[in-house]
């Protein structure tokens, strides 16, 4: 029964991780941009296209399908000609595993870095995702993959996020950031934590409280919670390596364009 349900739920992870037609994505960061810009400890999140995505990016309103972390050059090349694996990431199919970051070349991504890490508890979060590499996951939890083929199912919005973590098994670790959360929580990083306030024993100051943070449960994580949280900064390549709209080399169409007559703007400033 263990094998035939094993192979049941290979079947359906081969199925949620195929790409499904969607429009165009468009790639707001160039490789080399990603390579001069990313450092260690640093999450990649991913506009994802298959069918899992689908579902993950309604569950949780957002962009963001997956989340990836990036080791920079701890993992040595297999060959000479291989392109260098940078990233460790969750996969459903193959578990956790290391990818270029050509993996993602067409896709939509964002950068995320932990503000203030330091050199020691960067290095330990890296190690723990590398380490882990190679870990396989139990797809015999049925359940934790069935929820994913009603993407679109009218669910509560306080529900979405229970419904991610729904049975908790290993399907669930392998989609919802656990690896890359559990990586910062191994180094009480917080990502979005509960914080509970509690007033202050202090006699001398009767309004004053205290705020006790709280790691919140690993799968409750997902990719768009390293966007929002507040101990995270948003990198944008084009911006961080300087700026200048002048030195833009515009065609030579868009600018006989500009200097042809503006249309008239809408009474209702709506374009």
């Amino acid at each position: 029964m263990g094998f035939i349900t094993e192979l049941v739920g290979h079947g359906l992870a081969k199925f949620l991780t195929k790409p499904v037609r969607q429009s165009t994505q468009v790639a707001t960061v160039s490789q080399q941009q990603l390579v001069d810009t990313l450092q260690p400890g640093d999450v990649l999140l991913v506009e994802g296209n298959t069918r899992i995505s689908v579902a993950i990016k309604y569950l949780t309103q957002s962009t963001w399908s997956h989340a990836a972390l990036y080791v920079g050059d701890r993992l040595p090349a297999e060959s000479p000609w291989e392109l260098p694996k940078v990233l460790v990431e969750a996969d459903l199919q193959e578990g956790v595993r290391a990818v270029s970051l050509a993996h993602y070349a067409h896709m939509h991504t964002r950068i995320c870095r932990p503000v203030g890490l330091s050199n020691e508890d960067r290095q330990r979060v890296v190690d723990f995702a590398i380490e882990r590499i190679g870990h396989q996951y139990d797809l015999k939890h049925i359940i934790d993959l069935m929820r994913y083929f009603l993407p679109t199912a009218p669910v509560p919005t306080r529900f979405r996020r229970r419904l991610l973590a729904l049975g908790s098994g290993d399907p669930t670790r392998a989609i919802c950031s656990t690896l890359i959360a559990q990586a910062f929580e191994s180094v009480l990083y917080p990502i979005l934590p509960e914080v509970q306030r509690t007033w202050s024993d202090n006699p001398m100051c009767a309004d004053c409280y205290a705020e006790i943070y709280h790691i919140r449960h690993y799968s409750l994580y997902t990719p768009r919670d390293f966007d929002i949280s507040p101990f995270f900064d948003i990198i944008k390549p084009a911006i961080e390596k300087g700026f200048d709209y002048r030195a833009l080399a515009w065609s030579h169409e868009t600018r006989e364009s500009l200097n042809g007559e503006a249309e008239p703007a809408r009474p209702d400033g709506c374009g």
